[in-house]
């Protein structure tokens, strides 16, 4: 099976044009949707709730690596990425540079106004964009513990700091679970990854999938089950 099998994955549309449907591939929208739904989840954990912060933070986290971090992940991989093949690396670093503007503008806004602790969660999400996905320091942070500490455990920290401009017992025991969520997603990911790129005992592939669909769906109506629990009490 070629690279071009990955628009083959379940999370790519069926239609539209070639590049439109690498593209939807490279935002790996389940596993996206895993993230943001990690910062809902710590935002969820507030005694209060205040709605344009949940919103914002997860519109942050959306663009940071919904496109941001994806993009710069096949530019700067040493792996053949397969979704950097059908876009330029000035299409690559557009999309880096215009939703991290985005991104960190509308940080900026809350940081100055509202919640100045988010700086730290903003300055060590953008070190990983960069580190984690370029490779830098010899790839020493491109590991299953950089992957889980920035994309785990810091959106349940970033979420719940959104809300209160502080941190507690209850979103860091959260954001280790959902650390854990996270590597239990990595270690699955990259053995079917190789599975399928190889075309090797398809049957284990589509039981890796099937864990995939549970974890990343699983936590997203986790974070729908988390607003709706608070709406309604």
């Amino acid at each position: 099976m070629n690279e071009d099998s990955r628009l083959n994955e379940w999370f790519v549309p069926k239609f539209g044009s070639l590049k439109f449907r690498a593209f939807v591939g490279l935002l790996f929208l389940p596993y996206t949707g895993m993230c943001v739904s990690f910062t809902i989840i710590g935002a969820m954990l507030s005694s209060t709730i205040q709605w344009d912060r949940v919103a914002a933070i997860a519109l942050i986290y959306g663009l940071a690596l919904g496109v941001s971090a994806h993009a710069a992940d096949n530019l700067g991989s040493k792996k053949n990425k397969p979704w950097g093949r059908y876009f330029s690396a000035m299409q690559l670093w557009l999309l880096i540079i215009l939703s991290l503007a985005i991104a960190y503008s509308i940080g900026i806004y809350y940081i100055i106004f509202h919640v100045p602790l988010l700086v730290v969660v903003a300055a060590l999400e953008g070190f990983f964009v960069f580190a984690y996905n370029f490779e830098l320091f010899k790839g020493v942070l491109h590991n299953d513990l950089g992957f889980v500490f920035s994309w785990g455990a810091l959106p349940v920290l970033g979420g719940y700091i959104m809300q209160t401009n502080g941190v507690g017992t209850l979103p860091i025991i959260m954001s280790v679970c959902a650390a854990l969520v996270s590597y239990m997603h990595i270690r699955i990911s990259r053995p079917y990854k190789e599975l399928r790129r190889k075309r090797l005992n398809e049957r284990r592939a589509k039981r890796l999938e099937v864990y995939l669909k549970l974890i990343s769906l699983g936590t997203i109506a986790a974070a729908f089950a988390a607003i709706f629990l608070r709406v309604i009490f």
